[in-house]
């Protein structure tokens, strides 16, 4: 039995499809260290799947990523994260679920807020995290796939996401 109310979430005037997605720059996280990188520097190498996520430690964050690193979108693409964990709690959870990827910390949710999808977090006055959302961007930062979730939990389809990434080449 589920333990949770699943709420709908109201609608939400995000970036989409055919849009330049909004550049930033925030520190990246890796298992090992850290540093301030933007959005198009990574796009510059290449397509880029930035995937929003819940603070790391909650279960949409681990159900998401697990699911993420065993269907190994990586192989293709940059894929990296956003939420508003510190980058010492990104590092700990990168350990612990045995990711590739990294992650950029935005803890005051700004980029969340510039991409249009900030979520109040229920019961605390002033605090927001990014809904999920995934952002498939080539090499401009044009958003070729976008998917943000309705309700909370909502996870992506992944199969969407797969055929959308193979799509990219």
């Amino acid at each position: 039995m589920v333990d949770f109310d699943v709420v709908e979430l109201p609608d939400a005037e995000h970036v989409d499809v055919d849009d330049t997605a909004p550049d930033f720059t925030r520190p990246l996280v890796n298992g090992e260290y850290w540093e301030d990188v933007s959005l198009s520097d990574l796009t510059a190498e290449g397509p880029v799947c930035l995937v929003f996520h819940p603070m790391d430690g909650a279960f949409p964050s681990t159900y998401m990523w697990n699911e993420i690193r065993d269907r190994g979108w990586g192989d293709s693409l940059t894929v990296v994260g956003v939420s508003i964990s510190t980058p010492y709690e990104h590092k700990a959870f990168i350990h612990e679920r045995g990711m590739d990827y990294r992650l950029f910390s935005d803890p005051s949710n700004a980029v969340g807020r510039e991409y249009g999808i900030p979520n109040p977090m229920d019961g605390m006055t002033g605090v927001e995290e990014p809904r999920p959302a995934v952002f498939l961007l080539d090499s401009s930062r044009n958003v070729e796939y976008a998917w943000v979730a309705s309700e909370w939990p909502d996870f992506p389809d992944y199969d969407a996401v797969e055929a959308a990434i193979e799509a990219l080449d």
